[in-house]
């Protein structure tokens, strides 16, 4: 992976190191965590006021459901332009920019009098945090690597948190501030600016550096051995991980997006509704560490895809069939399934022998996957608009998780993609 200038000065010792420059290694951990702690609050934080949203706006459920649809769609764009962006400007500038426009967007989002401006403020927003997801990995290995699995779980439980965070808290947020949707919102702009303060700080280190020590050697070239685009494109275990990758986003961003709605129309209070989707994304924070090390011990990691896949069909049934009386029980149910994200990311490693390998085939299955899965939450708000229930959203949502288990048992198969599997 080529390194940016800033990073190879970064690098470069000093002779005589300054309290900022040892300060260096404590403040990109930190802006690693509140950047990962932004990445999801403009997602999650919707669903539990989506009802008040629609109601004042005028949002039909078609369009609340291309709000659904809209991370996939701005993780799948604005992610390709994520590493040619770095490699001019700089990773830390770019994520530094990134955390800016999620502040802004979150902030005038929050002041939104028509639909049309809510869903152009959230797309800036997201187009932040598409830049952040690609940008996090290179940022960890670039500046621990001899930390990277431990840094890796801290910004892995940091995502988790700040997504639960947003549903937990979204509503008494609303609450405190006379019932204002709109200021339950804001607050996760407040909490992005935050997080752009230690960026802003590595960046001016960076750059009193680089003035000191001079431009540093160029990096080595590129490795040579890695899977080329048209070779992925024909492999079966690249499409087999693509698929699964995006049909277990579709199925994440489907119940952050509606589950809240689903609980509340079978009589679940707001704020209870919050909480549950609080538990489903909370799940992630403890389970992502201990899943990843699960799937890296097996050779064919199919069990543990299907063993998730069973809890999200019973988590299914069980919204179908009693919607309001378990539950709880459904709530840890889909956060399990949504676990699939961890096992997913680690099976990409897995199915590559080089580093620069897993490089390009995380971009073709995140990037592929993103895309796919942009029409599932659009189709299961039309659905709920065309029958005014969720029976056959969620009949809709179990051929999808059916599909995934199929999938993710394949994608799980011991191969690599430089075989031409």
């Amino acid at each position: 992976m080529e390194l940016t200038k800033d990073d190879r000065t970064l690098r470069k010792p000093s002779p005589t190191p300054t309290p900022s420059h040892r300060a260096l290694p404590w403040l990109v951990a930190v802006g690693l965590v509140l950047t990962a702690l932004n990445l999801r609050p403009a997602i999650s934080g919707v669903g539990p006021v989506l009802a008040e949203v629609r109601d004042d706006l005028g949002m039909g459920g078609t369009v609340a459901g291309l709000l659904t649809s809209l991370p996939a769609l701005c993780f799948g764009v604005f992610g390709f332009a994520a590493p040619r962006l770095a490699r001019r400007f700089g990773p830390v500038a770019v994520v530094l920019a990134g955390l800016t426009a999620i502040a802004a967007g979150l902030a005038v989002r929050s002041l939104a009098g028509s639909t049309a401006l809510f869903l152009v403020t959230t797309t800036v927003a997201l187009a932040g945090i598409a830049v952040g997801n690609v940008l996090m990995p290179v940022l960890a290995r670039r500046y621990f690597p001899d930390r990277l699995g431990t840094i890796t779980g801290l910004y892995s439980m940091a995502f988790a948190l700040g997504a639960a965070s947003a549903a937990a808290l979204t509503i008494p947020l609303t609450a405190l501030a006379n019932d204002s949707w709109r200021a339950g919102l804001a607050f996760w702009a407040a909490a992005a600016a935050v997080a752009v303060v230690p960026w802003l700080a590595v960046l001016l280190s960076a750059r009193r550096r680089e003035r000191a020590t001079g431009p540093a050697a160029p990096p080595p070239p590129a490795p040579a051995d890695e899977p080329a685009a048209p070779r992925l494109v024909r492999s079966r275990t690249a499409w087999a991980l693509a698929l699964f990758f995006g049909l277990q986003a579709t199925a994440a961003y489907i119940i952050i997006g509606w589950a809240p709605q689903i609980f509340r129309d079978a009589g679940v209070s707001a704020g209870s509704a919050g909480l549950m989707l609080a538990v489903i994304m909370g799940l992630g924070a403890p389970l992502g560490f201990v899943l990843p090390r699960v799937a890296t011990r097996l050779r064919h990691q199919g069990p543990l895809v299907v063993t998730l896949g069973v809890c999200g069909l019973a988590g299914y049934a069980g919204l179908w069939l009693a919607p309001a009386g378990g539950a709880w029980v459904w709530a840890v149910l889909l956060g399990l399934a949504n676990c699939a994200f961890p096992v997913a990311i680690t099976m990409i490693g897995m199915r590559a022998r080089t580093g620069a390998g897993v490089a390009r085939l995380s971009a073709f299955a995140q990037s592929a996957g993103y895309l796919m899965c942009i029409p599932g939450p659009l189709l299961v708000g039309t659905l709920n608009d065309l029958t005014g229930g969720w029976h056959a959203p969620l009949a809709f949502m179990t051929v999808l998780m059916v599909a995934q288990i199929a999938a993710g048992v394949a994608a799980g198969r011991d191969r690599c993609v430089e075989d031409g599997e």
